[in-house]
C-alpha cells in the first residue's frame, strides 16, 4: 500500500497534466472559432465608378460588418474576366448580370469554348436598369432620333455591353450601322467620351456614379423606350432575360425627368461550386438581414427584395449553402413551385 504522503505529488502531477490539457483544448477550440469567425472571401466586381463596383462594394462590407467573414472586393475590367477565376475557385463572390452569368454557364457568345458549368446564383441582388443617355438640351428625343449621331461603340473590355447596345437600339428600329461610331475600351470610357463633348450620348445603367458624373457636368436625359409586346420582343432578341419597368424621377435617378420606361434585368451575386456552403450561408444571411446596411453605401440596393432574393434563374442553379438559408426563410421551395 503506497503510504498517502507518496500520493501526493502524482495527484498533483496529474490534476496539472490534467489542467493543461483542458487549457489545450480550450485554446484550440478558440482559435478554430475564430477562424471560422473570420473567413476570409473575395468579391470580384467590375471597374470603378460603374454600379457593380458599388454594389460589390456594398456586399463586401456587409459581409465583413454582419455576416463573419473577412470580405475583400477585387475590381476587373469586365465580368468576362473574373466569371472564369469565379469558376476556378480562384475568386469566391461576383457581382454580375444575369444574362452574362447565363452566357457563361452555357458557353454562348463571347464565352464559347469556355463554358463556366460550375457557377451557381447565391442571390438575386436588385434589377438594374440601362439606356442611353443625352444632354437635356439634345434635339435627340427618342432612340431612333440617334440616326447618324456619333456614339460610343466598341466595348472590347466589356462585351456585354454590345448586346445591351444592340437591344436599346432594336427596341426604336435601329442598328450600331445606323450610328456614327467612336470606338472606346469600356462603359466608363463611353461616359468620359460624352463628357468631352465626343458624342452625342452614352449608354450606361441608371444610377451608377458615373452617371451622375455625367449630370453634374452637362445635365442629362433618359431616352424612353415604349411599353408594347412588339417592342419588348425586338428587346429580347438581343437580351433575352429583359423586361420594361417603369421608373419615376427622384433623386436617385438622374437623367429621368418623367415616368419613364426602361430596359431592366436582374444584377446577381453569384458563386462557384468551389466557394464553401458555409461562406455562401453566412453571406446569403448577411444580405437578407441587412438591407439598410447595403443602400447606405449602394443606393440600388433600395429595390432589393428579400422575397425575390431567390427567384427562379432558368439554368442557372442555387448554390447549396444559400438553398440551406432559404429553406430556413421559407423562401424554398415556394419560391420555385
Amino acid at each position: 500500500m503506497i503510504p498517502f504522503a507518496d500520493k501526493q505529488p502524482r495527484l498533483q502531477t496529474i490534476r496539472l497534466a490534467m489542467k493543461e490539457t483542458l487549457l489545450s483544448s480550450i485554446f484550440a477550440m478558440v482559435l478554430a472559432l475564430t477562424a471560422s469567425a473570420n473567413e476570409v472571401v473575395s468579391v470580384a466586381a467590375s471597374v470603378k465608378g460603374t454600379l457593380f463596383d458599388q454594389a460589390g462594394t456594398a456586399v463586401a462590407k456587409v459581409a465583413t460588418n454582419n455576416g463573419n467573414l473577412r470580405s475583400t472586393l477585387r475590381n476587373y475590367t469586365s465580368a468576362s474576366v473574373f466569371v472564369p477565376a469565379i469558376a476556378r475557385g480562384q475568386v469566391d463572390f461576383g457581382v454580375a448580370n444575369q444574362y452574362e452569368v447565363t452566357l457563361a454557364l452555357t458557353g454562348q457568345s463571347y464565352f464559347k469554348g469556355r463554358q463556366q458549368v460550375n457557377l451557381r446564383a447565391v442571390a438575386v441582388l436588385f434589377p438594374v436598369q440601362i439606356a442611353f443617355f443625352v444632354k437635356q438640351s439634345s434635339p435627340v428625343q427618342r432612340v431612333a432620333d440617334l440616326k447618324g449621331h456619333r456614339m460610343p461603340d466598341g466595348y472590347v473590355a466589356n462585351k456585354i455591353l454590345l448586346p445591351l447596345v444592340d437591344a436599346v437600339l432594336a427596341s426604336d428600329g435601329l442598328t450600331r450601322d445606323d450610328l456614327d461610331s467612336l470606338n472606346v475600351p469600356s462603359v466608363t470610357a463611353g461616359v468620359d467620351a460624352f463628357i468631352s463633348g465626343r458624342t452625342e450620348g452614352f449608354l450606361m445603367a441608371l444610377r451608377a456614379p458615373k452617371v451622375r458624373e455625367a449630370h453634374a457636368r452637362h445635365g442629362i436625359r433618359v431616352l424612353p423606350v415604349e411599353n408594347t409586346p412588339a417592342k419588348l420582343a425586338a428587346i429580347r432578341q438581343h437580351m433575352p432575360v429583359a423586361y420594361l419597368a417603369l421608373t419615376e424621377p427622384g433623386p436617385a435617378t438622374p437623367g429621368i425627368i418623367e415616368p419613364t420606361w426602361v430596359i431592366t434585368y436582374d444584377t446577381l451575386l453569384f458563386a462557384s461550386t468551389e466557394t464553401s456552403d458555409e461562406s455562401v450561408y453566412r453571406m446569403t444571411r448577411a444580405l437578407f438581414e441587412n438591407k439598410r446596411n447595403l443602400v447606405a453605401t449602394s443606393p440600388a440596393f433600395r429595390r432589393f427584395s428579400r422575397d425575390t432574393m431567390a427567384k427562379d434563374l432558368g439554368l442557372l442553379k442555387y448554390h447549396p449553402g444559400a438553398l440551406r438559408f432559404y429553406r430556413e426563410q421559407g423562401l424554398w421551395p415556394q419560391a420555385h413551385p
